[in-house]
């Protein structure tokens, strides 16, 4: 059994698309996945069936309603900002030790796999004293965990996923995969940006995914597994 835990250089990324992709092509292999995103935010009655959580239910084969959401996303809030913030908007707060646990506990059942997808980017705040790097490492101490990089290849996004990668791998986590999801606007060709990157991401794999046109197949992102 393996637990997965897709992070990011920053926020609208493609880190749910990737998740989704992988949960898809974990399943086409056989294997039994359970896809989690604990804490999410952005996300109403008007926007729920476009939400991540959907994304990911879909992915699993799963209906889209409450108990579905329930299950995987437990802690949810309104506003588009950090949990942090989005939750004192309503007058709460993340619950980080109930996170960590949530998790922990997910990846001590009968999966094949448990994908943990997380919000916003590596240093993306949880509550006053928590980012998400602090729930990756204190996941890995309960449960080891396999970092996956999700970037994107916009203007700047070598020193943003650099700066990432450096950070995760200074707390010994270490992105076992780096995805380079293609941005909408990309000044450099995709390959030339995974190219730069893998000059100095030492001897961690970097995944081109580019942009998909309506009915076209999604590259392999599993072949690092």
């Amino acid at each position: 059994m393996s637990t997965l835990f897709v992070t990011s250089s920053g926020t609208e990324i493609g880190k749910t698309f990737v998740s989704s992709l992988m949960v898809r092509q974990l399943r086409e292999r056989g294997d039994d996945v359970l896809a989690l995103k604990p804490v999410l935010s952005d996300i109403t009655e008007e926007t729920v069936a476009q939400s991540d959580t959907a994304e990911l239910l879909r992915a699993m084969g799963r209906e889209v309603n409450e108990a579905g959401l329930d299950a995987i996303s437990p802690w949810r809030f309104r506003a588009a900002m950090s949990p942090d913030m989005a939750a004192a908007r309503e007058g709460r707060s993340v619950p980080y030790r109930a996170v960590v646990s949530f998790c922990a506990e997910a990846a001590s059942g009968n999966h094949d796999h448990v994908l943990v997808e997380g919000v916003g980017g590596v240093m993306v705040p949880l509550d006053k004293e928590h980012l998400v790097l602090d729930w990756m490492r204190d996941l890995n101490a309960r449960t080891a965990i396999t970092p996956v990089l999700v970037v994107g290849s916009y203007l700047g996004t070598v020193s943003h996923t650099l700066t990432s990668f450096r950070v995760l791998t200074a707390e010994g986590l270490a992105p076992r995969a780096i995805i380079v999801s293609e941005s909408e606007v990309s000044p450099v060709p995709l390959e030339e940006t995974c190219e730069t990157i893998a000059r100095f991401a030492k001897d961690t794999p970097v995944i081109p995914l580019p942009r998909l046109k309506a009915g076209e197949g999604a590259p392999d992102l599993l072949t690092w597994m």
